[in-house]
C-alpha cells in the first residue's frame, strides 16, 4: 500500500522519530502502524548495541519527592550536550523520573520493566529514543530513598542533584541549605564512623606515602597520618564540614541550632561528569 504523509506523520506523532525513519517503517510493514512501531524500537536496539563503547556522560539529572518521605534521584544519559538540553529529551526525562516516583521500583532494571504506557515498557520507549536521535541514552543513575522527611536539591543546569533524608520534619529552608552543602562540598558519608572501611584503608595509605615523602621519622609516620585522615573526616564528612553559609559553625552545629533532635539519615547525590 502506498504510505500517505498523513500516515507518516501520524506516526511522528506517536514516536517523535523523523519523517524519514517514519515513512521507512511504513514501508517495510506494509502501512501497519504497530509493526512500524515495533520497526523502529529495533533500529533503537540496532543503534544502542553498536554505540555500546560510547560515553553518555552528558544527560539530565532530576529528583522527585512525594509526600516527603518517598523520593528518586534519576540521571537519563545521552552522548551530547546538544541532546541534553533538547526540550523533548528533558521531558521524557520528566516522564521516566514520574514513572519512577509512581511505582517506586528499586533498582534500574525493575525501572525499565515498568510500562512506559499501556502498550511499551520504559526500555522499549528508550529504545524509540535511540532511535529517534541516534544517540546513546540510558539510565545513567538512578536510586529510590524513603525517610520520615527528604529534601531534594538540583542544581541549575540540571547536571547535579541531591537528596538529604532527615529522621523528622524541619525547617525547609534549613533543610535545603544541607542539601545544597551536600552539591556543594561532595562528602563521602554523613559522620566519620559511616566512611566505608575501603576509602579509610585508601586514605591512610596516601597519607602514609605523602608523610614517607616528606622525609619525616618513622616512627612518626603512623600519627602525622592520623592527623591527616582526621582532616579528611573534616573536609569529606557531611556533619563535620564547615557550614558553607557560616563556616564558623560546622554541618552538625548548624543542624543542631536549627533541631537538636533532629538527624540525617541518609543522603543521595549525583553529578555528570
Amino acid at each position: 500500500m502506498a504510505v500517505t504523509v498523513a500516515d507518516i506523520n501520524k506516526l511522528r506523532q506517536q514516536t517523535g522519530a523523523g519523517m524519514m525513519d517514519c515513512k521507512k517503517a511504513l514501508e517495510e510493514s506494509g502501512g501497519d502502524f504497530e509493526k512500524a512501531i515495533d520497526y523502529l524500537r529495533k533500529k533503537g536496539a540496532k543503534i544502542a548495541a553498536n554505540r555500546q563503547d560510547r560515553e553518555a556522560k552528558e544527560g539530565y539529572v532530576l529528583t522527585k519527592v512525594k509526600d516527603n518521605n518517598k523520593a528518586i534521584l534519576l540521571s537519563i544519559n545521552c552522548e551530547t550536550d546538544f541532546v541534553a538540553k533538547n526540550q523533548d529529551f528533558q521531558s521524557f526525562a520528566e516522564e521516566i523520573a514520574n514513572i519512577a516516583i509512581e511505582k517506586f521500583p528499586s533498582d534500574v532494571e525493575a525501572l525499565k520493566k515498568l510500562p512506559y504506557n499501556s502498550d511499551i515498557t520504559v526500555n522499549d520507549k528508550l529504545m524509540e529514543q535511540i532511535a529517534k536521535i541516534g544517540e546513546k541514552i540510558e539510565i545513567g543513575y538512578y536510586t529510590p530513598l524513603e525517610a520520615n522527611y527528604i529534601v531534594s536539591y538540583i542544581h541549575p543546569g540540571n547536571r547535579l542533584a541531591v537528596l538529604v533524608a532527615f529522621s523528622k520534619a524541619i525547617d525547609p529552608e534549613a533543610a535545603r541549605n544541607i542539601a545544597m552543602q551536600v552539591a556543594a562540598m561532595a562528602p563521602v558519608s554523613i559522620d566519620k564512623n559511616d566512611v566505608p572501611q575501603e576509602v579509610l584503608e585508601r586514605e591512610l595509605e596516601i597519607a602514609r606515602e605523602q608523610v614517607k615523602q616528606e622525609g619525616k621519622p618513622a616512627d612518626m609516620v603512623e600519627k602525622i597520618a592520623q592527623g591527616k585522615l582526621n582532616k579528611f573526616f573534616k573536609e569529606s564528612t557531611l556533619l563535620n564540614q564547615e557550614y558553607i553559609k557560616d563556616n564558623k559553625m560546622t554541618v552538625g552545629q548548624y543542624l543542631q541550632s536549627v533541631d537538636k533532635d533532629c538527624k540525617i539519615v541518609a543522603f543521595k547525590r549525583y553529578s555528570l561528569s
